[in-house]
């Protein structure tokens, strides 16, 4: 925390300031009526009726005299008003800062919570309450990641222990090669597993990426053709409606790596529609300010509720069953990280007849037409 040099409060400063107006108002108005005094004549008038009439030296003598005592009591007034005012307007600052403070202190679930009609300090109340509420939602979101990259990194090396121990403890009925394949098998899924969570840690970071223009057609093409052996391998089968020319600009490494994931994910947990075989569909096409990116595979049926989930890191749609191409829980995690960094967008909902369709948007180049 910054080391200040100790200074007047705010409140202290603005009843200073709510007395000097005060006090130059008093200070004007009695200079304005000091000069209407000059136009008086000079000397002792008697008026008609006999009455005494002051003249403007009389009149100055007085009017000086009450004006000492009329500005000091506006002093006076200015600073006792001055307070009160001051502490009634700061007031919501204070509240603002009281939960300010329980927050840094570890109460993540403090709010300001500020009643009455909109104002500036209400809308600093509110933002400030938003920005208190995505904290705890990010910090949630931590707990909820650190808890789940544990378990899931602790249970292959859990599994290749229990290997070893069981091998160790009957060394002779141990199919050696058998053994050394299920660890290698093992080995390869702790592997693919802290590869994905660097590269969310990666993609989450928040950094800035060198952005070009880069022809999604083309690389949505390369990505199917890469994944096709899988697709042939679970029997699903892949259908692409790729629109030319389509550029976004992106980072062409993070955008493969976001096609590869969701085509990937659309892959392994696609299942057949009733009759119909398993099926996952691309498309690729261009609106006014995006390229946009559809992937739907067939599957189970999902609620809106357990689609919302999908993208925290190492949800699953169907509970927490690993799919048997090894999954790691992340790709969707690691899609949502990437497309955010590149300030698009990327909406999930249920298949109609069951599966997932996912859309992804990235900003185009901008063209003069566009501007």
């Amino acid at each position: 925390m910054r080391e200040r040099p100790p200074g007047l409060s705010v409140r202290i400063k603005l009843t200073l300031s709510y007395a000097v107006f005060v006090v130059i108002v008093g200070i004007a108005l009695f200079t304005v009526g000091f000069l209407v005094l000059r136009f008086l004549p000079e000397g002792t008038l008697y008026a008609t009726s006999g009455l005494f009439t002051p003249a403007r030296r009389d009149l100055a003598d007085v009017f000086v005299k009450y004006a000492w005592f009329t500005v000091a009591g506006l002093a006076v007034i200015g600073l006792g008003g001055g307070w009160i005012v001051a502490g009634l307007m700061l007031r919501p600052l204070t509240r603002i800062t009281d939960a300010a403070r329980a927050v840094r202190d570890g109460s993540l679930d403090r709010r300001v919570d500020l009643p009455g009609r909109r104002d500036e300090l209400t809308d600093l109340a509110d933002t400030f309450d938003a920005m208190l509420a995505r904290i705890a939602e990010t910090v949630q979101e931590q707990r909820r990641f650190a808890a789940n990259a544990s378990h899931e990194l602790r249970t292959p090396h859990a599994t290749m222990r229990t290997m070893l121990e069981v091998a160790k403890a009957d060394p002779a009925s141990v199919d050696v090669e058998r053994l050394i394949a299920r660890l290698d098998d093992t080995n390869e899924r702790a592997i693919r597993l802290t590869e994905a969570i660097l590269a969310l840690s990666r993609a989450s970071s928040g950094g800035v990426v060198a952005r070009t223009e880069v022809e999604i057609d083309a690389l949505a093409a390369e990505v199917c053709g890469e994944l096709a052996p899988l697709a042939t391998r679970t029997s699903a089968r892949l259908t692409t409606r790729i629109a030319s020319p389509s550029v976004a600009i992106a980072d062409e490494t993070l955008a493969r790596q976001m096609l590869t994931n969701l085509v990937h994910n659309a892959i392994v947990h696609s299942t057949p529609d009733g009759e119909v075989a398993r099926e996952v569909q691309i498309a690729v096409r261009t609106d006014a300010r995006s390229v946009v990116i559809d992937v739907a595979n067939t599957g189970a049926v999902l609620s809106p509720e357990t689609v919302a989930t999908l993208p925290e890191p190492f949800v699953r749609a169907a509970g927490r069953a690993r799919p048997a191409e090894g999954g790691t829980g992340l790709g969707l995690a690691i899609a949502v990280a990437i497309v955010r960094v590149h300030e698009g967008s990327l909406e999930l909902w249920p298949r109609e007849g069951g599966g997932l369709h996912a859309r992804v948007r990235l900003p185009r180049p901008t063209t003069d037409r566009d501007r």
